[in-house]
């Protein structure tokens, strides 16, 4: 497939966020519980599509949820127990960059969990996805696939940039050696878990700006929302001033001008010495 043209690329991309906004002005007035669920290889383009999500939505009503390794108390509990807590309440969006899926995937094949404890975790899933689509919750499941080749070439570039390197865990680094038991427990999940009530939804992730437009419209399309936009807001008249004096600005701490040496480098400097 040839490559998005990047202006094409990102005027779609403002179209499909402002359809986002709109969204979720419908979901904030019907009181819908909007669940989105990110799963995948390691550098497929999961936080990526998150982002782009959320990039205009009102951070009031959304939330995406990472949790960390589990604490001692949270292992003694059910296991779904610590993600029933973060689901959304009416009105909210709630997406899960990685889920209660972890049981199928890397606790299952780094030995985290017992056999008994996954085959539970397979059992059970169904039951407590038809649950929530019961409750009337919107649940939508992606899984991002991304090619070996590729995953190869997005974790070099990961350890060449200092402001990335943060992404490569040595988890990742782990799953990258068992490329293939991840594969069949992959595999093995979706055989159990892709039911009719919820679907996974794949999403070919080789071309990351193919991929977030593939994503945001589908999510789109999977939510019955209708334009519930409030209308425009118009400023009202500045009260006026009725004689107060303000403090003068030498009183107050203001913050130096770091950005003035990008402007006039010699005066900044000047103003430094000085």
């Amino acid at each position: 497939m040839s490559e998005i043209p990047r202006k094409a690329y990102e005027r779609e991309l403002l179209r499909l966020q402002q359809e986002l906004v709109r969204m979720q002005y419908w979901v904030n007035s019907v009181g819908a519980k909007v669940l989105l669920v990110f799963e995948g290889r390691d550098a497929a383009g999961k936080g990526g599509a998150i982002r782009r999500i959320t990039e205009y939505l009102n951070p009031r009503s959304y939330r995406v949820v990472a949790l960390s390794v589990p604490s001692e108390r949270e292992q003694s509990q059910w296991y779904f127990q610590r993600y029933i807590q973060h689901l959304p309440a009416g009105g909210e969006l709630v997406l899960f960059d990685r889920s209660w899926y972890n049981r199928a995937g890397v606790e299952h094949v780094m030995g985290f969990c017992s056999p008994e404890q996954y085959h539970v975790f397979l059992h059970q899933v169904p039951i407590f996805e038809r649950m929530l689509v019961e409750d009337g919750f919107i649940l939508l499941k992606y899984w991002f696939s991304v090619s070996d080749d590729e995953q190869e070439r997005r974790f070099q570039s990961r350890l060449a940039d200092p402001l990335r390197q943060w992404k490569l865990s040595t988890m990742d680094l782990e799953s990258r050696k068992r490329w293939v038991e991840f594969s069949r427990a992959k595999d093995e999940m979706f055989v159990h878990t892709d039911i009719p009530e919820a679907r996974w939804n794949v999403v070919e992730a080789d071309d990351k700006r193919r991929a977030r437009l593939n994503c945001l419209a589908h999510v789109l399309s999977q939510i019955p929302y209708e334009d519930r936009t409030p209308p425009v807001v118009h400023l009202p008249p500045r009260q006026p001033d009725q004689g107060y004096v303000r403090p003068p600005m030498d009183s107050e701490a203001f913050v130096p001008d770091h950005a003035a040496a990008l402007v006039d480098p010699k005066r900044a400097k000047a103003n430094h010495e000085h």
